[in-house]
């Protein structure tokens, strides 16, 4: 369980199918598992967790960066808060959004366990004017001149918006099976806040994010773990489907290694590997693009490094060990 804190499971791109929104999200999703499921939030062995990862995609264009820190407590109460920020490495895109979840842990019928959680925070995205090029200050002959005038306006380059969302876990926390179960679902954007930078109407709010997720723990030894996983999101027009695995290796009483792999369809392999030691977890993951579709596409390819460390409080009891839904 130890390495579970590095889950690696695909979701660094939707299949499109029309223009939609597309939320920005890691291959390492449950690096930030508040992104997935705010209903996650302080599933961990510890009294804390921090975590951070950084992807690079599109060639280096551009960068995605995120922050969380949970907290359990044993009031059936678990708190969470999660900073994301997007960006085009010329700084003319910013996508930056900021939560609060809070999880009840409290349903439980002996070793089975539901938790439901609500999520809270603030959306901005803003364009910087200066930095964009439009195609009417293109010249024929010359190229690009800054100094040509466009006719291209932006009435709100500037968003900020009240967000919320909302989802649910069931897990089998049953110690000494063979097989332990996990599953749930979440909504995202459920408020449905408007987004100027899409078309005008009833198409100004942001569709709301759906995903549902499931899975196993198979312990075939002491020594060696394997988790399947399968996950389904969508998003106005556009929706993700990932089946996967990963195989954890207990190396020693302080060490565990992780590596699998995991493919979204019509869309890239994701091969994953990580390394925990004393309550800290390092993980990376490659995304390489295997879709016919894309081929002729900008090079989509996409890596992620990734960092967290669990604790104990000083006197902290540690109990048996919580085989919680992290994969």
């Amino acid at each position: 369980m130890k390495l579970l804190s590095i889950l690696t499971v695909g979701m660094a791109g939707f299949i499109s199918h029309g223009f939609t929104q597309v939320d920005p999200h890691f291959s390492q999703y449950f690096i930030q598992p508040m992104m997935l499921n705010p209903a996650l939030t302080g599933a961990i062995e510890g009294d804390y967790r921090v975590s951070a990862v950084w992807r690079s995609q599109y060639g280096n264009t551009f960068s995605t960066k995120g922050i969380s820190a949970e907290m359990p407590t044993s009031k059936n109460i678990n708190f969470g808060v999660n900073l994301l920020n997007q960006s085009s490495n010329d700084r003319a895109y910013n996508y930056t959004h900021a939560h609060v979840s809070i999880a009840y842990t409290g349903v439980r019928f002996k070793d089975h366990y539901i938790t439901m959680a609500m999520q809270a925070g603030v959306l901005n995205r803003n364009f910087n004017l200066n930095r964009l090029q439009f195609g009417d200050q293109w010249v024929a002959g010359i190229g690009y001149d800054p100094s040509a005038h466009s006719s291209e306006s932006f009435q709100k380059p500037n968003m900020f918006a009240f967000d919320a969302g909302a989802g649910f876990v069931y897990y089998d926390a049953t110690a000494n099976k063979k097989i332990n179960l996990f599953g749930g679902a979440s909504a995202f954007h459920i408020t449905q806040p408007k987004d100027p930078f899409i078309t005008s109407g009833d198409k100004e709010k942001m569709p709301i994010r759906y995903s549902v997720h499931a899975g196993a723990r198979l312990i075939v030894s002491d020594l060696l773990n394997i988790v399947p996983n399968i996950l389904y999101m969508k998003q106005g027009l556009s929706e993700e489907k990932m089946a996967g695995a990963y195989v954890q290796v207990n190396a020693s009483p302080e060490v565990d290694l992780m590596f699998g792999a995991n493919l979204r369809f019509q869309d890239a392999i994701s091969p994953f590997a990580g390394v925990y030691y004393k309550g800290m977890t390092i993980g990376m993951s490659y995304d390489t693009n295997v879709s016919t579709k894309n081929s002729m596409e900008i090079n989509r390819n996409s890596v992620e490094l990734s960092l967290s460390y669990t604790w104990w409080r000083k006197n902290s009891i540690k109990t048996r060990p919580f085989y919680c839904p992290r994969f």
